[in-house]
């Protein structure tokens, strides 16, 4: 393997680390098997041209960053249990939204629901 194809495979685990998803939540996002995913990640030789775009959206990242050609600049999020949770609250209706980022902000002011 070459020091690129490591560099994407590399790039694309931490990414998808970094956004809090497994490699069946990233194959789900796409649409193709969680055993591509882990393929994409350790051993192919290629970035798979035909699902750049489609990885990099799901990873909300440019297919540059993914594949390494500009420096990509994401921090990992301290609470992955949470990270996942508020994911998961991005694909609610906006009212349920709402009412969630109203019940949170409640909870994380000073004096909280004393």
């Amino acid at each position: 393997m070459n020091k690129k194809t490591t560099l994407f495979g590399k790039t694309l685990a931490t990414i998808r680390k970094a956004r809090g998803m497994s490699q069946r939540d990233l194959a789900k996002a796409v649409g193709i098997s969680h055993r591509m995913v882990a393929y994409y990640e350790a051993q192919t030789n290629r970035p798979p041209a035909e699902k750049l775009t489609a990885i990099a959206n799901a990873l909300h990242v440019s297919t540059d960053e993914l594949l390494g050609n500009t420096t990509l600049k994401i921090a990992a999020p301290k609470n992955t249990r949470l990270w996942k949770k508020l994911r998961a609250v991005e694909k609610l209706p906006p009212k349920a939204q709402k009412q969630i980022i109203n019940l949170v902000d409640l909870l994380s002011t000073p004096n909280g629901l004393e």
